[in-house]
């Protein structure tokens, strides 16, 4: 029953997500269309039906724009970790006890899977995390050795949230609009993933079973 609470509201959220509103004004820090509100955010991507301008806890009160920006940093970031997560989860636990990683070393739902996990792989991890964070740092944050004394938190001007030019496939539109869309488009569905993952531990948590056990997989 509750699994199935769970998996009534993840479908419910990804029907929200592909909602559009009627086209909005242009706006001259970012633009806003269909997808964005000039009104709330800054005109950043993502203010969508039904929530429209969501800020239940008013984070966005009084933020300059630096600081709405590495909300949407923050957000980006933590969906596409989550969008990995979600991945892993049923992956994870699809191919467990069988010869495809580790030797058939790992068993059991997926949130006791790290603490299986054999040397080195604790290291890889971590070191490409560092790597990728590192990246990321100085590609999107003003160095703190050139602020002098100011926010040392401080977003580079022209830094766009999360595009760190990261593209191997070579997906990223050139036309600004369809730019827009596929912002729009994994915004939404890291926001999806974040509550899927959160829905995929609590569950586990709660009854000691596999999500591909609830799934019948």
């Amino acid at each position: 029953m509750q699994f199935s609470i769970l998996t009534l509201s993840t479908l419910l959220a990804s029907a929200s997500s592909f909602m559009i509103t009627p086209t909005a004004q242009r706006s001259t820090a970012m633009r806003a269309s269909e997808f964005s509100d000039p009104d709330f955010c800054n005109g950043l991507p993502g203010a969508l039906p039904p929530v429209g301008q969501f800020d239940p806890l008013n984070f966005l009160d009084g933020a300059d724009d630096n600081k709405v920006r590495r909300f949407r940093e923050a957000e980006l970031t933590h969906g596409r970790v989550a969008m990995l997560a979600f991945v892993g989860f049923l992956v994870g636990e699809k191919v467990e006890g069988s010869s495809f990683l580790f030797d058939s070393q790992i068993t059991g739902p997926a949130i006791n899977h790290f603490a299986q996990v054999p040397q080195p792989f604790w290291e890889i991890l971590v070191l490409t995390i560092g790597a990728s964070e590192v990246y990321r740092a100085q590609v999107g944050w003003v160095s703190p050795a050139d602020l002098q004394g100011e926010d040392k938190f401080a977003l580079r001007p022209d830094y766009i949230p999360g595009d760190i030019g990261f593209d191997p496939l070579g997906l990223r539109p050139e036309d600004a609009e369809e730019l827009e869309i596929m912002q729009t488009k994994e915004l939404q569905h890291g926001r999806l993933a974040m509550l899927a993952t959160a829905g995929f531990v609590a569950q586990e948590l709660t009854d000691g079973q596999g999500i591909m056990q609830h799934l019948g997989l």
